[in-house]
């Protein structure tokens, strides 16, 4: 079936989910006329697109490629933009600082953040600028080790370039882009070019970075297993994917909470516990929306063929609120147990950061709710104008008195 919706209209980015349950009932595969692709719709159309191995992460450089450089090379070099062999080796490198064991050593350090950042907040607060963005910054800062005073630098550079992922792309939007890929590149590439020279002073530092630079592939007479252009594209992937989503997971899902009392008080009597009710504020309003996958033969999914060289966009907000799926699934549930949302992807795509940002989460609602059992909306929270990565602009809240 063939569709027009326009995906970047105001009133489906302010809230999409109306129209997605539409596309819905219209069929698990429709071709989308305006960007000649296929939308999956549905839970299982959504999981076929993300676990076959016929469709991948095929990057295509944005044009003019010479004016673009600087924002295609930070996702060309990078593990979320490739398949194998390359994304093998891209990503086992990063992979054991995001195992669960390494994940729960760092439980201490998120636990003394949380707090220090707790202790700053009185009366009204915008949790997201005061709270949220900050703490997931910081933790990754702390993994790769980079000065976590920089945050909010970090932060206009990732909404710099992560703004490029949207639905009809304007020239303001890609001359940001350039600009903050440049500005992010040098001072990653300034960053490693310190850390070299510390080693090689015999300064080894115990963070990701550091291990990066010194690892070395043995078979190949002890050349870097990372080029320059891959070691600065997987520390700015890091420290983007690192924030960007628990940030839209946090403002999304605790706006949700407050805005359902009674939700909420479930989770601060402890009849739910936060770790479930975790499962549900990623659920409930998706802060990764599309995902797109480009088929590399002719494959089926949902009935449809697909054939080389066409893009599937993966709706995973729709996929989230398929009644197939989710009983109720338009009700905000923090109970809902078991909840197979698509919020970390599936396949060999799924999101290597998943175990730590769980843990972040966790801890940074579990600790805010213990120590403000009376907080509330304060006024309408403002959406960001985008909707593949859907968020708020800010989330102001009246704290009431702490416990």
């Amino acid at each position: 079936m063939k569709i027009d919706v326009d995906l970047s209209d105001p009133a489906f980015v302010a809230d999409p989910y109306p129209v997605l349950a539409e596309l819905r009932a219209a069929g698990p595969m429709l071709w989308h006329e305006p960007t000649q692709r296929w939308l999956a719709t549905t839970h299982d159309a959504v999981s076929q697109t993300l676990r076959k191995r016929r469709l991948g992460r095929i990057w295509t450089d944005w044009e003019p490629t010479d004016d673009m450089e600087p924002f295609n090379a930070l996702h060309r070099n990078q593990m979320m933009e490739n398949e194998p062999p390359a994304h093998t080796r891209l990503r086992r490198l990063v992979a054991g600082a995001f195992g669960r064991g390494h994940v729960e050593r760092m439980r201490p350090r998120v636990e003394a953040l949380t707090a220090r950042l707790l202790d700053g907040l009185s009366g009204t607060a915008d949790i997201l600028g005061d709270y949220a963005e900050p703490l997931p910054v910081y933790v990754i800062c702390d993994l790769l080790g980079v000065p976590g005073d920089d945050h909010a630098q970090l932060r206009t550079w990732s909404q710099g370039i992560v703004h490029m992922y949207e639905q009809g792309v304007g020239e303001e939007t890609k001359r940001e882009a350039i600009t903050a890929s440049v500005a992010f590149s040098e001072y990653v590439a300034a960053l490693v070019a310190e850390r070299k020279a510390q080693m090689a002073r015999g300064i080894r530092g115990d963070d990701l970075l550091t291990d990066l630079i010194a690892e070395r592939d043995t078979e190949s007479g002890g050349a870097a297993r990372l080029s320059e252009d891959e070691l600065v594209a997987t520390v700015v992937l890091l420290l983007n994917a690192g924030h960007e989503a628990s940030v839209n997971v946090f403002g999304n899902g605790v706006h949700a909470l407050l805005s359902h009392p009674a939700q909420r008080d479930r989770v601060l009597s402890g009849v739910v516990s936060v770790a479930t009710a975790l499962e549900e504020l990623i659920r409930y309003d998706a802060p990764l929306q599309l995902f797109e996958r480009t088929a590399t033969a002719d494959v089926e999914i949902a009935g449809t063929t697909v054939r080389t060289g066409e893009k599937v966009a993966c709706l995973m907000g729709s996929a989230n609120r398929d009644a197939a799926v989710f009983a109720e699934p338009d009700a905000f549930d923090v109970s809902r147990d078991p909840n197979p949302h698509v919020g970390f992807g599936m396949g060999l795509h799924f999101c290597l950061g998943a175990p730590l940002a769980r843990m972040e989460l966790e801890i940074s609602l579990g600790r805010l709710l213990e120590r403000f059992p009376r907080l509330a909306l304060n006024g309408v929270a403002p959406r960001r104008p985008t909707w593949v990565l859907r968020g708020f602009e800010g989330v102001e809240i009246d704290l009431g008195e702490a416990a």
